[in-house]
């Protein structure tokens, strides 16, 4: 980098300020943003509401972070440090890898804010948790038989599989709870109008017209069949 030219704007690039003996940790900010995220949503989130949730002035939260956007960063990385990744004692590398990808579904799932801000928030890549995530995944994949550099291009595939399908299910599931109504009483109040609308549509008004299914059970059949083509995928390229 050259002598004039500025990093990157993100709380993984700026040193951190020492203080001895902070009136709020890093930690209790972050755990407290992760709270009104998930209660109020991205839209409730500010340096000043976060301040009176904290009893705390603006002032002691900008020694940790410099704005909003850093928050997010910290955050974001929060949420992936939820996701496991198993050891492979006793698994194959698919099986593994499958409860890798069905626990950060669980995670995008419960977090919902998190879908409009992944691709937004700076340099969220090079959190920590999100580096140990990484870092585990590849092992895993290198344990299958893949080359590193191809063990990186299967968890990209993987990821993006689950974060494409996660965070559809996360924007479904915040309409669903700013309607008022639970998932499956939304699908059923719909389903008269889905059944009129495809007939024109054989195909479509044969599935619509198909036998009921509990919706949250149709959302994980769904992404397991999803997933499980992707690693057939993989295995495919191994074999």
């Amino acid at each position: 980098m050259a002598a004039d030219e500025q990093p990157v704007a993100s709380v993984w690039t700026r040193p951190q300020r020492r203080r001895e003996q902070p009136a709020l940790s890093r930690a209790q900010i972050v755990a407290e943003a992760l709270d009104l995220l998930d209660t109020e949503g991205i839209e409730a989130l500010s340096m000043r509401k976060l301040g009176a949730r904290l009893d705390a002035g603006a002032t002691s939260l900008y020694r940790h972070v410099a704005n909003k956007d850093e928050l997010l960063e910290l955050a974001v990385d929060e949420v992936y440090g939820q996701i496991e990744v198993p050891d492979l004692w006793g698994r194959d590398w698919r099986a593994a890898v499958t409860v890798c990808a069905e626990s950060a579904r669980a995670v995008l799932v419960k977090h919902t804010w998190i879908a409009s801000v992944l691709g937004q928030v700076g340099l969220s890549y090079l959190g920590p948790n999100v580096m140990r995530l990484n870092e585990r995944m590849l092992g895993l994949f290198e344990a299958a038989g893949f080359g590193l550099a191809e063990a990186d291009l299967a968890l990209s595939t993987v990821m993006a599989y689950v974060i494409g399908t996660g965070t559809t299910e996360a924007a479904w599931l915040t309409t669903l709870a700013r309607s008022g109504h639970t998932e499956q009483d939304w699908v059923d109040r719909l389903r008269p109008a889905a059944i009129e609308a495809t007939k024109p549509y054989p195909r479509l008004h044969k599935l619509a017209t198909g036998a009921e299914t509990d919706a949250a059970t149709a959302r994980g059949d769904g992404f397991r069949y999803g997933l499980d083509r992707v690693l057939d995928g993989l295995a495919a390229r191994l074999g």
